[in-house]
């Protein structure tokens, strides 16, 4: 497995008045990212939420298809939900994931540049995944992470740009493309 996980954070975001929100999760989401998840080859997707009944309705999600009916019918679906793993906070996330291996860079995405974040080139970031240096790329929801996650990370990835000035994809699509640029072929 690539040295890589990801994360769906769900809190803090921005609404699209710039206010600080969480947002709900969805069943689509847990599924396609996952199944990009597992098909890049990365270790852990994490879905970061402090709201407790959030947290229980994606483990009955995850369970449904990780033991429940779910994974007796469909077993590619319960491969590709092995790797989901609930967190309550950005804080725990970290924790956990510093207590689990030496060194992680932690990298944001963003449909457009911050300021005062360096940015990490694909390919630079690519040869260091090569490499076997640790990844944590946050991904957000609604209208994107809110200021203060972008103070606690080592850079963030370019934004996924098309030919014209929208710029609005589906989280889902742009994990897609991000795992896409970063570790296809890296196996």
């Amino acid at each position: 497995m690539a040295p890589v996980d990801i994360a769906l954070v769900h809190y803090p975001v921005l609404n699209k008045n710039k206010d600080i929100i969480g947002s709900a999760i969805t069943n689509l989401d847990i599924h396609d990212i996952a199944r990009a998840g597992r098909t890049f080859g990365i270790r852990s997707f994490y879905i970061v939420t402090p709201y407790h009944d959030q947290q229980q309705m994606a483990e009955e999600i995850v369970g449904h298809w990780r033991s429940g009916y779910g994974a007796s019918y469909n077993e590619d679906r319960k491969e590709a939900l092995a790797i989901v793993r609930i967190c309550d906070s950005l804080q725990t996330l970290y924790a956990q994931t510093a207590a689990e291996r030496e060194k992680t860079n932690i990298l944001v995405t963003s449909a457009q540049s911050v300021i005062g974040v360096k940015t990490w080139p694909y390919p630079m970031v690519r040869e260091k995944i090569k490499q076997k240096e640790c990844f944590l790329i946050l991904f957000g929801t609604a209208w994107g992470l809110a200021d203060e996650v972008f103070a606690g990370v080592d850079g963030m990835l370019p934004p996924i740009q098309g030919d014209g000035d929208y710029n609005h994809l589906a989280v889902r699509s742009a994990v897609s493309i991000v795992l896409d640029r970063l570790l296809s072929g890296c196996g």
